[in-house]
């Protein structure tokens, strides 16, 4: 049966994982509605504001309902926005609508489903089972990128494959989500629930805050608007960017868990988010050929998957395995702030046709993170 948890969780997550592919779509939706780099980031940023938004009261769900029901109805969800979002070719209103609102709050009631189940059922191995379970929402982002590049370049539009992906997605989600359920020695009477405002006021809870923000804002920066990070970039070439920053997101995912398991919460956090500041310093640098494109995509990708494993990890060691659904689904919130980070990539693209200035501030916050951690060592020492 453990096995079974774990296959549909990947394959649940290779679904929900598909907006992590946006950027494969954004310069053929410029071309057919008219839109800027700026708008075309609109459905992805609000995705990413939903989906949090949606998680804080998912884990409550879980709880009432069962992972089961939550994973089914959220996966109904997902797909329908997808579905939805096909009608932008008329008004892009419905892509935001439905890739953005709709699909987000589907995301936001499923994605918690099988991290929270997994850790139940492996709780000796809470950082690589959380890597395991989620490596399919990055490398869900590299299938969909890549087919959806070919379709593309057979001159199928972006929302005809909405379309086809979103029953795709009710299918194979609605399948995953059968089979997701607590073991059975889980019991809710002993669990002891926690408010909202305990957690929100404790220390340790705002420092994982702060610090999953500035590597969410990393990841979402780079993976909206990598294409265009290469100016000369064909679409084969940003398609291949994206599927290298997806497939790294997977196996960051993994590894980044497996060194969650062998080391304390703070150095690892400290360790992925030093990682990613030094990425963003050196983009300039780094990004000036193809290879240099992908390079990069490789190594954003892996260091932005370990942002999507410590933190649920950490939130396991420190609270419980049986508080992951509620407490992360709070922390997870963090995705609000961090979907400005595309928009605000955008403008200064917009604005200036680069994106060094952007990198660099948002790399300077990553390091105000590093100093916080630092000064706060005894809070995450789990």
């Amino acid at each position: 049966m453990r096995i079974m948890i774990i296959l549909s969780a990947l394959l649940m997550q290779l679904c929900l994982g598909a907006t992590y592919s946006w950027s494969v779509y954004v310069q053929h939706l410029k071309t057919l509605v008219g839109i800027t780099q700026i708008q075309a980031q609109i459905p992805f940023s609000i995705f990413y504001f939903v989906f949090p938004l949606t998680m804080i009261f998912s884990g409550t769900l879980i709880d009432k309902f069962g992972p089961r029901l939550a994973a089914i109805s959220g996966g109904l969800l997902f797909g329908s926005g997808w579905i939805v979002s096909s009608f932008g070719i008329n008004n892009f209103t419905w892509t935001i609508l439905g890739n953005g609102v709709i699909a987000g709050i589907g995301a936001g009631i499923a994605y918690i489903v099988p991290i929270s189940t997994c850790i139940k059922w492996f709780p000796n191995n809470k950082g690589l089972v959380t890597g395991v379970a989620v490596a399919g929402f990055g490398g869900g982002a590299a299938l969909v990128s890549s087919v959806s590049g070919y379709l593309l370049q057979l001159n199928f539009t972006p929302f005809t494959l909405f379309g086809y992906l979103g029953w795709a997605f009710i299918i194979l989600i609605v399948f995953s989500g059968l089979f997701m359920q607590n073991p059975p020695d889980y019991s809710k009477a002993d669990t002891i629930q926690l408010g909202f405002r305990e957690v929100l006021t404790d220390r340790r809870f705002i420092i994982l805050y702060f610090a999953m923000f500035t590597g969410l804002a990393a990841g979402f920066a780079i993976n909206a608007n990598i294409k265009e990070f290469y100016q000369s970039a064909t679409l084969m070439t940003g398609v291949t960017a994206v599927s290298f920053f997806a497939i790294a997101n997977a196996i960051g995912r993994v590894v980044w868990g497996g060194i969650f398991d062998r080391f304390n919460s703070r150095n690892v956090i400290q360790l992925n988010l030093l990682a990613q500041a030094l990425l963003l310093f050196a983009s300039p640098y780094i990004v000036n050929s193809p290879i240099g494109l992908q390079l990069f995509a490789a190594i954003a990708g892996f260091n932005y998957g370990g942002v999507l494993v410590i933190y649920a990890g950490s939130v396991a060691r420190i609270w419980g395995a049986e508080k992951v659904g509620s407490i992360y689904g709070w922390l997870f919130s963090a995705n609000i702030p961090g979907a400005i980070a595309p928009l605000f990539a955008g403008y200064f693209y917009d604005m200036t046709g680069s994106f060094m200035i952007p990198m660099y501030i948002i790399a300077a916050i990553i390091l105000t993170a590093i100093v916080v951690l630092n000064f706060n060592r005894n809070s995450l020492v789990t």
